[in-house]
């Protein structure tokens, strides 16, 4: 074999090396861009929230945390476009709560057939 085929050999393995380091340093990226937004999204949330609000809002993500993420990005969405009048307290976030989950919920019916 010739020394031709060698560099070229290396060359595509320096070039697959380079492809896969780029890759890596682009998702440690976004994953730092990532926690950033989540903490600039908890530091709005502890801003506009109640620690009662905060608390029960925690609880409730335990348990639906669909429904907790589009109660913080709700509340998130009011805080930034100032439409937030005063910080929320643990009633209004019930009423939040209640509104978003009345729009978001399904009802599920369970029929059963019996075999004749």
């Amino acid at each position: 074999m010739s020394e031709e085929y060698y560099d070229a050999e290396l060359e595509e393995l320096k070039r697959r090396q380079l492809e896969a380091l780029m890759r890596k340093q682009e998702e440690e990226r976004r994953k730092q861009e990532e926690m950033e937004r989540e903490a600039q999204k908890q530091e709005i949330l502890r801003k506009a929230m109640t620690p009662d609000a905060r608390a029960r809002l925690s609880n409730v993500k335990l348990v639906r945390p669909e429904l907790a993420k589009a109660v913080e990005d709700y509340i998130v969405n009011l805080a930034l476009t100032g439409q937030l009048r005063s910080v929320i307290d643990e009633e209004t976030l019930k009423q939040i709560l209640y509104a978003i989950d009345s729009r978001t919920r399904r009802d599920y019916r369970i029929v059963i057939k019996e075999k004749r």
